[in-house]
């Protein structure tokens, strides 16, 4: 009898190989069960036995690891990146991790490679897309950014069966440089302060010069946060960046955050839940004088507002009591840095004049990742090569200051009259 459209009975769930009329092999793999409850039969054919044989172990090789991707409907990437984003990141994941997310998804990732099937994504294609954006003016950090959202989004994939191997797991990410520390020195930050001194929440800065605080810890604080008797404070929440809808319906023609009836909708604050982040930090005496001010000056502004304050125990705020804006907030950085007449940084590197003071004051590693928030002692090493120099600037001053080159007498010469050892003091 010949073997064409001839099928040997198997046992149920068992591969199948028959060379069907087509004059194809044909062989039908199990590997799992439907939503239905049915068996889930793959098939595979080819011109040879030999080649078929190898198909079938392949796919039951597959299917034994657990890497045959559920049956569906072929995707393109930029279907699974949105569903990701919008069904699958955003309610798990901090607001401002979603953003980050957004940003990538949807500005760099859709446009680079969204035209790609799922499954055909390869690592080759992530690293000329990390190529391209560097080469459009995109920085390392960006590229980098947007390598560990789609690392991400496809690991997700992997799990759900979607694709059986995660090529951005295989791609070269964009090689990162470690991030300039640049500190403000002792007369910047005193012109700084004086100011700072001449415009509302004055105190606001010393937190970020004295203290490091982020922008967040500082804007999040509230009054129940800070205890000026015992002189301390403790990071409990970081203030979030607003995100605003549409109060009117979308008529105004606007974005969400110009419309004239906008409403917030996201919360103010996150809570702070690492270990390392929700810390408690000592005040030095000069602070807490800057503090009592602050609040003389807050009730004088809140009996002023009289029924438009708005009470929500914030340290710094605006004219009726609301929590800071960041983005106003850092308008108002860039201006006191012109008006100082010191040079443009960012507010971050208020923070690092704040640990680079640390190290210097030769406060122990543990003590000074305690009030900086580092959780990896690894941060501290970014900062050596600012110390380093800066100490032997120090030494050599005392140096200098204390053994004068000209009242060391060369040997043999008898030291001037009045300035020898033994001239009574």
């Amino acid at each position: 009898m010949s073997e064409k459209g001839k099928r040997t009975r198997q046992p149920n769930e068992a591969s199948t190989i028959y060379l069907g009329s087509d004059g194809y092999w044909h062989g039908r793999v199990t590997v799992g069960v439907k939503d239905d409850g049915k068996p889930d039969r793959r098939h595979r054919m080819r011109k040879k036995r030999t080649d078929l044989v190898k198909a079938v172990r392949e796919l039951e090789r597959k299917r034994d690891e657990g890497n045959v991707p559920k049956v569906g409907q072929r995707v393109r990437v930029t279907d699974w990146l949105v569903h990701w984003l919008e069904n699958i990141a955003e309610p798990n994941v901090s607001e401002n991790t979603y953003s980050g997310y957004r940003v990538d998804v949807y500005t760099h990732l859709i446009p680079g490679l969204g035209a790609h099937w799922l499954d055909k994504l390869q690592p080759e294609h992530l690293e000329r897309f990390y190529a391209k954006m560097q080469r459009n003016g995109s920085s390392a950090g960006t590229a980098h950014h947007a390598h560990r959202t789609i690392r991400v989004a496809l690991n997700e994939a992997v799990r759900r069966r979607k694709i059986t191997q995660n090529p951005a797991l295989l791609a070269k990410a964009p090689r990162l440089t470690d991030e300039e520390v640049e500190p403000y020195d002792v007369d910047e930050i005193r012109r700084i302060m004086e100011e700072a001194g001449k415009r509302r929440n004055s105190a606001r800065w010393a937190f970020a010069l004295a203290l490091g605080l982020r922008q967040g810890e500082v804007l999040g604080l509230k009054w129940s946060d800070i205890n000026l008797a015992a002189r301390s404070l403790r990071i409990r929440r970081s203030r979030l960046r607003p995100k605003y809808k549409h109060g009117c319906g979308g008529t105004c023609g606007r974005n969400p955050g110009y419309c004239p009836q906008k409403q917030q909708k996201n919360k103010a604050t996150k809570d702070t839940k690492s270990a390392a982040g929700r810390r408690p930090i000592g005040l030095p005496a000069q602070l807490v004088e800057l503090l009592r001010a602050h609040a003389a000056t807050q009730e004088r502004e809140r009996k002023a507002a009289g029924g438009h304050w708005e009470e929500g125990g914030w340290v710094f705020t605006d004219e009726f009591g609301r929590p800071l804006n960041p983005n106003t907030d850092y308008r108002e950085w860039k201006a006191l840095l012109k008006a100082a007449g010191v040079r443009d940084a960012r507010l971050h590197d208020a923070r690092h004049t704040a640990a680079t003071v640390l190290l210097l004051l030769d406060v122990t590693d543990r003590a000074a990742m305690a009030v900086m928030g580092w959780s990896s002692a690894s941060m501290l090493k970014r900062y050596q090569h600012v110390i380093a120099p800066v100490r032997e600037d120090i030494a050599n001053r005392v140096d200098g200051f204390i053994w004068k080159p000209s009242e060391v007498a060369p040997e043999g010469d008898e030291a001037p009259a009045g300035e020898g050892p033994d001239r009574g003091n």
